[in-house]
């Protein structure tokens, strides 16, 4: 009965687990080792979680941690790449990509717990408490790593010598 309750948990939230690992990778290849991983550890303790609406709260949490220890162990390797990007003329027809590769580079730059804070708060649109309640942290722990992953993704994203 357990893997039934578990497998229809997974077909439910499946496609909101891998949006929320695409937003932590970057990469939906990356997201859906993460997502996997993540659900092979939850399954493991099915069975032990008290409150089965808990349950994607737990999960993230997993990914979360997964990402965290991840990126600090391929924190230093380098993505080559097969060409090298052109620049945009600003009036380009993909201006909104361009826009979009700027925030996923600018977020690329932050810290694994900024980072986290920020998708969870501004994609996944949870609150302060949920967020802490995913992090293990408490709601002024979010507040501050917020403010410091927006004050860095400012200072990233805006262009030397303009003003704000």
């Amino acid at each position: 009965m357990a893997d039934d309750d578990f497998s229809a948990f997974v077909t439910a939230q499946l496609p909101g687990l891998l949006r929320f690992g695409h937003l932590l990778t970057g990469d939906p290849t990356s997201a859906e080792d993460l997502v996997q991983t993540a659900l092979a550890r939850t399954h493991l303790r099915w069975k032990q979680l008290r409150e089965p609406a808990a349950a994607t709260a737990y999960v993230r949490t997993a990914m979360v941690r997964q990402q965290s220890n991840l990126r600090s162990r391929l924190l230093s390797r380098e993505r080559s790449v097969a060409t090298v990007p052109e620049q945009s003329d600003g009036a380009a027809p993909y201006a909104d990509l361009d826009e979009r590769d700027a925030m996923w580079s600018a977020l690329s730059r932050l810290g694994p717990r900024q980072r986290a804070v920020l998708v969870l708060r501004y994609y996944e649109r949870l609150s302060e408490a949920e967020i802490a309640a995913v992090l293990g942290c408490s709601p002024g722990t979010v507040k501050s790593q917020s403010a410091k992953g927006l004050a860095r993704l400012r200072d990233v994203l805006t262009p030397e010598g303009a003003t704000t």
